[in-house]
């Protein structure tokens, strides 16, 4: 089964100051790398990121048939993603044992979801 994890770091949640050039230091970046390694005997690795600051994004936004565009940073934003993993594992409950390793900061959520595969939306006849 394929799950994308989601990375919403405490910077961009609740009441904080919003920091929208938020970038994590050198020293959690390899933290995190040595975790992404130790992930990987355990689970396959599909894909894994880290996301660039706020500043630097773009939402496009629906309604009645329009779209709006608006440039980075997003002054309403209450939790933004930071980062991602695609994995392929056994069960949820694999990744979420997985992920209570996870070198995260107090304050920090890992989301974890299943990833509808082709046969979820096959119709039968």
């Amino acid at each position: 089964m394929q799950f994308m994890i989601m990375m919403i770091p405490a910077v961009y949640r609740d009441d904080r100051k919003l920091d929208e050039n938020f970038v994590p230091g050198p020293d959690k970046v390899q933290e995190m790398g040595r975790f992404n390694e130790e992930l990987s005997k355990q689970v396959e690795l599909l894909s894994l990121n880290g996301l660039h600051p706020l500043s630097k994004g773009a939402r496009v936004s629906f309604s009645k048939g329009k779209t709006s565009v608006t440039d980075g940073p997003f002054v309403e934003v209450k939790e933004v993603l930071g980062g991602y993993w695609l994995v392929e594992a056994d069960s949820k409950e694999q990744l979420v044992r997985l992920m209570q390793k996870c070198p995260a900061e107090g304050g920090d959520v890992i989301e974890i979801r299943q990833v509808f595969s082709a046969e979820d939306f096959a119709i039968t006849q």
